[in-house]
């Protein structure tokens, strides 16, 4: 055997898993096909961050007179703001490569592909081919933006999440379909940057899987911003023909027609599972994805999976520690299961969204009694004084023994916030433990400790 252990893709769960690898003295390999650090780092979390920091800037400016302050003239240089996004991936990416040195990971660039008897064969970009061997393998390939049949990417006037971040210049009109994390970050930006955003959902409420009052708060923080929102519709054909799209929506009330230059199609996405040889190994899949158990061994002894290639949330957080409970278990450590209900979801469109746990819709089908307290951020100062008034938190709690059940946050720097309330959780901690929990003030964070209060009829500030 050449390794102890290669893992093929190197994004947010596979470097992490060879980190930890090394850490606990596995010889590791890694294999990338592209650029380490993989589509988050590449083209996903981490520039769409730096894009929407530009949109954050911008925004300030153009509302410095709220704050006493004159600009004169401000526009935006698209060119120079999708630059900074590329360069600051760039330097992430370089990050990755100084840890796998520092680790002494050996990577191996090429597209691999998994082989019976422990083996990936890999070929490099020139077409050369060369096999490699390891007593145990972790696929970690990720996933890629799900085409739908009536919605075929084209690159140019119909685009994914990809494209949406390098566009040469900018749009006019822009139509986003879906509204996930990635179409409402997107339709922030767009929209941000001056461009006329249209966005398209399928289901009732923008952000489907956030508690009911956070999809209400964010569509009337949107519709305030200028950006239309067609819920409840359906995207059913593109035209391209002509100069730029016209797009049909079919809603509750008939058949429209939407003109705009570009279509981003942003509904969700597809693992990436063809063409790596689980077939040749019998590698069990379903619906898409590779079927793992609790330590992300598949049916096949020495070969894992972890990432958007299996079930679960398709996060970057998510991936990564999958990837060290899998590792830790390949070593011959004792980790933990991963508490899926335990994961934050963030998203980093303003404002921001952060939530974990069950939204009171999940806790009341779930059959527990609850208590729900809610503190507008309009009653904060620090948001006042920021000027951030939009939004609140939310928190759920079983109403027999305190348990924490879940938060939904909306407002500004929200992502930052939720990390409370997963530490919180993991330690079981009650109701009246945070209550007790003495916040610091004048801060965002507070509200956590004001809605808990609500919830027990003790809120001050309201």
């Amino acid at each position: 055997m050449d390794f102890d252990l290669i893992v093929l893709g190197s994004g947010p769960g596979g470097y992490v898993a060879a980190i930890r690898a090394s850490q606990l003295g596995l010889k590791t390999a890694i294999i990338e096909k592209e650029s380490l650090g993989g589509i988050c780092l590449n083209w996903g979390c981490i520039p769409t961050k730096a894009l929407l920091k530009s949109a954050n800037v911008f925004e300030y400016i153009k509302h410095a007179e709220d704050y006493g302050i004159e600009v004169k003239d401000s526009k935006v240089k698209f060119d120079d703001v999708i630059k900074r996004s590329r360069n600051v991936a760039e330097g992430m990416s370089k990050g990755v490569q100084f840890l796998m040195k520092k680790n002494k990971i050996e990577v191996i660039m090429g597209t691999g592909k998994v082989k019976s008897g422990k083996k990936i064969e890999v070929t490099d970009a020139d077409g050369k081919t060369k096999e490699v061997s390891a007593k145990n393998i972790i696929i970690a390939t990720g996933g890629r933006s799900r085409v739908l049949p009536n919605l075929k990417q084209d690159g140019k006037k119909i685009i994914g999440y990809r494209e949406a971040m390098s566009l040469k210049e900018m749009p006019k009109k822009m139509v986003v379909v879906g509204s996930g994390a990635i179409g409402v970050e997107f339709a922030y930006f767009y929209n941000a940057m001056g461009v006329d955003v249209t966005v398209v959902e399928y289901m009732p409420n923008v952000v489907p899987v956030e508690d009911e009052d956070v999809s209400k708060q964010l569509a009337k923080s949107f519709k305030k911003s200028g950006i239309s929102i067609m819920t409840e519709a359906e995207v059913t054909n593109v035209d391209t023909n002509g100069k730029g799209c016209k797009v049909s929506v079919k809603t509750k009330k008939g058949e429209e027609t939407i003109e705009a230059d570009i279509v981003l199609s942003a509904v969700g996405v597809t693992a990436n599972i063809e063409n790596i040889g689980l077939e040749d190994v019998g590698i069990a899949t379903d619906k898409g994805k590779i079927m793992v158990n609790d330590f992300y061994q598949t049916n096949i002894d020495g070969y894992y999976a972890i990432g958007d290639c299996v079930p679960g949330q398709a996060l970057a957080h998510v991936a990564s520690a999958e990837g060290i409970i899998c590792v830790e278990k390949i070593a011959g450590e004792n980790p933990q299961p991963l508490d899926y209900n335990n994961i934050p979801g963030c998203t980093y469109c303003s404002p921001e969204i952060a939530s974990v746990g069950y939204t009171e819709k999940a806790a009341k089908d779930a059959g527990y009694e609850i208590k729900v307290g809610k503190f507008p951020f309009s009653a904060s100062g620090k948001a006042s004084a920021a000027g951030h008034k939009d939004g609140f938190v939310k928190v759920i709690y079983d109403a027999k023994y305190g348990e924490l059940l879940g938060a939904h946050m909306i407002g500004a720097n929200v992502t930052e916030m939720i990390a409370e309330i997963v530490a919180a959780r993991k330690l079981e901690t009650t109701g009246h433990e945070l209550l007790k929990a003495v916040h610091p003030h004048p801060t965002m964070s507070e509200a956590v400790m004001e809605a808990t209060a609500a919830a027990y009829d003790e809120v001050i500030h309201l």
